[in-house]
């Protein structure tokens, strides 16, 4: 026996319609300006930040991958075009000979000074600032919510 869909009422609807819309343009208008800014893809600035933030600038490519919520492959790729450009650098694990450790370099580490600030004035200008801190606090629970149940339901997407 099939049971019909659960269809969306109108309200439900006019939420899921409006994330959507709102995702595909703000990533799009903040993308856009941190590439005209800096040069930077938005891959380039999540790995360059989380590099930053982690110890001594640098991190094991597994953990990195994981904390990204990206394939090993597809981080592997993107280090190899960022590797070219002198902004990471590649080293083996002292203690697991078959992992490596992503190093954030000097000049990485200067792209993404020169690219923070931009950023979030730009997160700043065309989300954080149209929002009240109520709305903000919303939000991040929403989006606490779902993560927690997309994460615990089978972790990180391919």
């Amino acid at each position: 026996m099939t049971s019909s869909p659960r269809w969306l009422t109108g309200p439900e609807q006019r939420a899921w319609q409006a994330y959507r819309r709102m995702t595909l343009l703000l990533n799009a208008r903040i993308s856009r300006e941190l590439a005209d800014d800096c040069g930077l893809s938005d891959p380039d600035y999540d790995v360059l930040s989380n590099l930053g933030e982690s110890a001594e600038r640098r991190c094991r490519v597994n953990e990195l991958a994981d904390r990204m919520l990206w394939s090993r492959s597809r981080l592997s790729h993107h280090l190899t075009r960022m590797q070219q450009r002198g902004l990471v650098s590649r080293e083996h694990c002292a203690d697991d000979g078959r992992g490596a450790v992503v190093v954030l370099t000097d000049a990485g580490l200067r792209k993404l000074e020169e690219a923070a600030a931009g950023h979030v004035e730009a997160v700043r200008r065309h989300f954080i600032d149209l929002l009240t801190p109520e709305e903000i606090d919303a939000f991040a629970g929403i989006g606490e919510t779902v993560v927690t149940h997309l994460t615990d339901e089978g972790g990180a997407p391919a």
